[in-house]
């Protein structure tokens, strides 16, 4: 992969600073119960990405900011609604170096947690008078239901013994490319951005979506717990069929066996470095920094294919090389 910058872009600190009070005033009207552990949550921090795709594609459709707030908060809460569950689906103790939220206030906590954040979503983006909010909200609700889609193929794939690359990037590009796709989208819809304004910007936020998750796979395996703020080869620990897997797997070859079945059992420290040396000897970490590559690529060229404003659009080919070269 190419040596890149990995310091947050501009645009990542000012979405945090125009959309975290929105979103404490948001999670002020849930529940007093619910409060407190998405309080907990949200506490942890984040890197806010899908805010910022939403604020500055509304800005490259030559809109004021404020046009894509409702998005970025909606899609905000609608990432943490899926983390939350993602936590509980995956036995995970820690996110953002801190309890996650099944681990501090339990399973049904965290499952109405996610429920609230993810309906909070919907009633923040409709509540706008922007006549373009229903179109938004649709966006965002085709999004959701593709994420939920990808997660559900990525638990069946975790006790299938073989899994094809083309069946391993649908599901991230649902699970993943679905929001990041969305967020571009909403902030030109909201703008009221011509369709083909909106496409290219879907398209861009899908391709950056692909690239997201092929980082997040290699750090899944490779990252420094102590950045990640997870155990080292998380994903190998939950036999999980992530892009590098996948991709050693097909190479393996006469191997492959072996190496499912070792995913299959309950790995310690030893099987896990001994899985991650596979994945690697068999090329599967450098076919995922080829994906992310390759998508970066795609995305930064859906940007050319139609006319924004200049500087939104360096900030948003900026985001893109911050998602490759992120260690977290």
């Amino acid at each position: 992969m190419t040596t890149r910058p990995v310091a947050p872009p501009v645009a990542l600190d000012r979405a945090r600073e125009l959309v975290d009070p929105l979103l404490v005033d948001a999670v002020a009207r849930l529940n007093p119960a619910l409060q407190l552990p998405v309080q907990h949550h949200l506490g942890g921090g984040g890197k806010h990405v899908r805010a910022a795709l939403a604020l500055v594609a509304a800005e490259a459709c030559g809109a004021d900011v404020d046009s894509g707030l409702p998005a970025a908060v909606a899609i905000e809460l609608v990432h943490n609604f899926s983390l939350v569950h993602d936590d509980v689906i995956d036995g995970d103790r820690e996110r953002r170096h801190r309890p996650t939220v099944w681990a501090q206030f339990g399973v049904g906590t965290a499952i109405i947690t996610g429920d609230a954040l993810v309906i909070l979503a919907m009633e923040v983006l409709l509540e706008h008078a922007n006549p373009f909010a229903a179109r938004a909200a649709a966006e965002l609700a085709r999004a959701t239901q593709a994420m939920t889609s990808g997660q559900a193929d990525d638990m069946a794939f975790e006790t299938r013994p073989i899994v094809s690359l083309e069946e391993c990037l649908l599901m991230e590009e649902r699970k993943t490319g679905a929001l990041l796709s969305c967020a571009s989208a909403m902030g030109a819809i909201l703008a009221g951005a011509p369709a083909d304004t909106v496409q290219a910007l879907r398209d861009y936020g899908r391709h950056l979506g692909l690239a997201f998750q092929a980082v997040d796979d290699l750090l899944g395996i490779w990252g420094d717990p102590a950045v990640t703020g997870k155990p080292v080869g998380s994903d190998l620990r939950q036999h999980k069929k992530t892009l590098p897997v996948v991709a050693a797997l097909a190479a393996a070859d006469g191997m492959a066996g072996e190496f499912a079945a070792l995913l299959r059992g309950r790995l310690s420290e030893r099987d896990v470095a001994n899985a991650a040396q596979f994945v690697e000897g068999y090329g599967g970490r450098d076919a995922a920094m080829e994906v992310a590559e390759h998508h970066l690529a795609e995305a930064l060229g859906a940007l050319d294919r139609v006319p924004l404003v200049p500087r939104a659009a360096e900030e948003l080919a900026d985001i893109a090389s911050f998602v490759v070269g992120r260690d977290r």
